[in-house]
């Protein structure tokens, strides 16, 4: 009876929590089993994966945990750690059928799982009866640590990928190299063995050593950790190490859950093992000492002769044999030679089984090919087709969104005229992201809107007079415009919510959740529900947009005034993130790529990571090898220290304006795509944005990098504005007028610094001033390996810029235009400009 209170009390106290997170999370996505309202279909089986899989694999493991390792605190929270992790995986896979991803995803709920643990051990602790301490024979430990480590490089999957991973971390990964590969393998063999021989003495059996492999991947992510905080920055300004940290252990404990049954086979068959040789030999030595007991001795050999006396026995003076080894030394020996056979066997075959690298397999589907005219991805950048690289920068253009209009005296945007395009071209910008609205496009399900789709053509044939070019952006925000119900019940810790913009009602599936926001529009209980039936297709849903893209893109498939198509602003992550910010968006990207291809649209395709770039500064982005197509371009939102998560709870920056670049450029190389980020900007007060575009613009040039700024315009009654004085924008609204306010001519004059709009070859070096009259200063390096003359700089100010170096040029010209001068000219080689405002 005393047994079995232990995980009565064990499986009772997970329940009841379980229960009480999803009573309090208002949203379903802070506790374990979320409950965000409405209605789950379940005839589509996803929705109530989570409670089907889930709740019942969690509390079986739970209750396997206590009876076997429930005597100790630090051996229960562990078991529940396991349990929570491979309820998870077991989740995922049931919406998914992808082991790789179910895998990787487990980490996912680590932050959720290691305090619930904690919870569920200490109630155990205390309630659970009496104790028994005893410890138990450790049994084997180096073959599963050594199992544990040689499993890696080939079960890595999506484990270890991402913008944590800096060049210098190492990771059991083929593609980072054998140098690292084999880094990472030692630490793992070490961690693993660290653990067992902990473990395995307080928890028997093929649970204690399951458990010594979560232990040990939570080791190994510690020590990856402490390597990160040296050769990636460390805390430069922002506490990013810690994040890094958090996803460096996740990732661990997620592969030693998933992977631990194979170190405790192999631990229990290498106990079996060892048993039955510790027997044999045990026997062996026995049979010797009853064979020969007492001192050994030589007969002498005589010839019998009857009636003599037998001769007494002449003690032997042969050496005696050595010692046996015991059965520990020569496991220990055997498996050192093993370690080393088992290694270097499992990085070979890595190394041999597992695909390319991202980098080197968008080489392998070729250069992206387009008609002259057109941009085009071209050896890791944005190029135009005659051998230029190309710098896209500009603004958001928000004119078109079909916005919920809060106030209905107020219009929710300002009219687009093609003074707009001739004012934005003053400013140097050669690329605006027009944003459109599928709600506005397609109306009606089936039929895109004639009047809409002309307005699209007449601001792209004004951008392209202007010399601007256009990228087409499916802009939502809180996935539409649908506004909180009259007579809703928020739940506590919720409020009612203005819409926002996005998706037809048609398409639009809430189930009775509530249309509540949490900390902002992208956290709804109704959102969420609305993006997990896209994700997933329900009703054809998903489908429709690709079909919607496939028809818009082949509107301007012979336009090349049109950059490229930008899929979905911002995706939401739906309930079951990164089943559906990571699988789910790679397939919906790639259908919808393969539907504009088809339409016989040669242009790049945009394509970003969730909403939670944005919020945090990081995710994964869309799963890697989701796409087969060359001319694609990563798009992450870089919003460091503007609207994410640290800057809304008031908490310590955790990524900051410059690291962003680098963590979005780790993830757009893993991809074997070039990064534009299609938004930024936002920042606080005035001061605020100044000393941050600074920043961003500095760092910007240092990567020569290109970016779209976050807005040209925004209404009075647009309801990301909220109810002010002003319009915050680029060109701001007198709310009391109607009339445009005074500009910001501080961001103007950063936003408008002196840049290479295209460079033949390879631009080397960027650097421009940001301020004034020093806004005219910049300096460029390049390299091409043919002549060509396709350099253009945009260099701000009336007064006609010095040329203060042109090695490698010739022909050097300077033109007048509204705003500023454009220089052109030749480069052949290594060539290098500076101008002087």
């Amino acid at each position: 009876m005393r047994q079995a209170r232990r995980p009565i009390v064990a499986v009772a106290a997970t329940s009841a929590l379980l229960i009480l997170q999803a009573v309090i999370d208002p949203t379903g996505l802070l506790a374990l089993v979320g409950w965000p309202g409405g209605t789950p279909r379940i005839e589509l089986g996803w929705p109530v994966a989570r409670y089907l899989v889930f709740v019942p694999v969690m509390l079986a493991v739970v209750w396997w945990a206590a009876v076997r390792a429930g005597q100790r605190f630090w051996t229960m929270t562990a078991g529940v750690v396991l349990a929570a992790l491979l309820a998870q995986a077991a989740a995922c896979f049931a919406m998914t059928g992808d082991l790789a991803l179910a895998g990787w995803a487990a980490g996912y709920v680590a932050a959720k799982a290691v305090p619930s643990a904690l919870i569920v051990a200490a109630v155990v602790r205390f309630a659970g009866g009496p104790r028994d301490l005893r410890v138990h024979e450790r049994g084997s430990v180096w073959p599963g640590a050594i199992a544990f480590g040689a499993a890696a490089p080939l079960l890595a999957g999506t484990w270890w990928t991402g913008a944590a991973y800096g060049p210098l971390v190492p990771t059991p990964r083929a593609d980072s190299g054998p140098v690292l590969m084999l880094i990472a393998i030692a630490l793992l063999v070490g961690s693993a063995w660290l653990s067992l021989r902990w473990m395995r003495h307080r928890v028997p059996g093929f649970l204690g050593a399951w458990l010594a492999a979560l232990v040990a991947g939570g080791v190994f992510g510690l020590a990856q950790s402490l390597v990160g905080l040296l050769v990636d920055d460390g805390f430069a300004g922002d506490m990013w190490p810690l994040l890094g940290a958090y996803i460096h252990v996740a990732d661990g404990l997620a592969f030693g859950a998933c992977t631990g049954w194979i170190v405790a086979l192999v631990a229990l068959v290498a106990d079996r093992l060892r048993a039955r040789r510790t027997a044999a030999d045990a026997a062996l030595a026995t049979d010797a000492a009853s064979a020969t007991p007492g001192t050994a001795t030589t007969p002498v050999a005589t010839t019998a002769t009857p009636g003599a006396p037998t001769p007494a026995p002449v003690p032997s003076t042969a050496p005696a044999p050595a010692p046996a080894r015991t059965p520990a030394r020569a496991a220990t020996a055997a498996g050192v030679a093993v370690a080393v056979a088992v290694i270097a066997a499992s990085a070979i075959a890595a190394s041999l089984l597992t695909p390319a690298p991202a980098e080197a397999t968008a080489t392998d589907r070729g250069e992206a090919s387009a008609p002259a005219g057109f941009l085009r991805v071209e050896n890791g950048r944005i190029a135009d087709g005659d051998g230029n690289q190309v710098l896209l920068r500009g603004v958001n253009v928000n004119q078109l969104v079909d916005f919920y209009q809060p106030r209905a005296e107020v219009p929710a945007t300002r009219p687009l005229t093609e003074a707009d395009f001739a004012d934005m071209a003053s400013y140097g910008f050669d690329v605006v992201r027009l944003n459109l609205s599928w709600s506005a496009l397609e109306p009606e399900q089936g039929e895109l809107d004639a009047e809409y789709l002309a307005t699209i053509k007449r601001a792209v044939g004004w951008a392209k007079a202007h010399g601007i070019r256009t990228v087409l952006d499916m802009h939502q925000d809180g996935w539409s415009n649908a506004a909180t119900a009259e007579g809703t019940e928020c739940r506590p810790g919720t409020d009612p919510m203005w819409g926002y913009d996005g998706a037809p009602e048609w398409a639009t599936q809430f189930d009775g959740a509530p249309r509540c926001s949490f900390t902002g529009r992208d956290i709804s209980p109704a959102g969420d529900r609305a993006f997990e039936h896209f994700w997933f297709d329900t009703d054809g849903v998903q489908q429709a947009l690709v079909r919607t893209w496939g028809e818009l893109a082949g509107e301007f498939a012979d336009e090349p005034a049109v950059a490229g198509f930008d899929l979905l602003n911002e995706p939401g992550f739906g309930e079951t993130a990164p089943v559906t910010t990571s699988l789910k968006l790679g397939e919906f990207s790639d259908a919808a790529i393969d539907a504009i291809r088809a339409a016989g649209a040669p242009q790049i395709v945009f394509v970003e990571p969730s909403i939670l770039w944005s919020g945090l500064g990081i995710d994964s982005g869309p799963s890697l090898g989701f796409t087969d197509d060359p001319n694609v371009v990563f798009s992450p939102h870089l919003y460091a220290e503007s609207i994410t998560m640290d800057r809304s709870l008031g908490i310590p920056t955790i990524v900051s304006t410059e690291r962003q670049f680098e963590l979005a450029q780790r993830v757009a190389d893993e991809h074997g795509m070039p990064m534009w980020s299609g938004e930024y900007g936002y920042w606080g007060d005035m001061d605020s944005r100044v000393e941050r575009l600074s920043r961003y613009a500095a760092e910007e040039d240092r990567r020569v990098q290109a970016s779209a700024y976050w807005v040209w315009k925004q209404s009075c009654g647009d309801p990301q504005n909220g109810i002010g004085e002003f319009g915050n924008a680029l060109v701001p609204e007198d709310c009391a007028t109607g009339e445009d306010a005074p500009r910001p001519e501080q961001l103007l004059g950063i936003l408008s610094r002196a840049y290479p709009q295209a460079a033949p070859g390879t631009l080397t070096s960027l650097s421009a001033g940001t301020a004034g009259d020093d806004g005219g200063r910049m300096s460029l390096t390049g390299v091409v390996d043919e002549p060509s003359c396709g350099l253009v700089v945009w260099v701000p100010g009336e007064a006609e810029p010095t040329i203060a170096d042109s090695t490698g040029l010739s022909r050097v010209e300077l033109e007048q235009q509204p705003g500023g001068w454009l220089v052109t000219a030749c480069a052949d080689g290594e060539y290098a400009l500076a101008t002087e405002g």
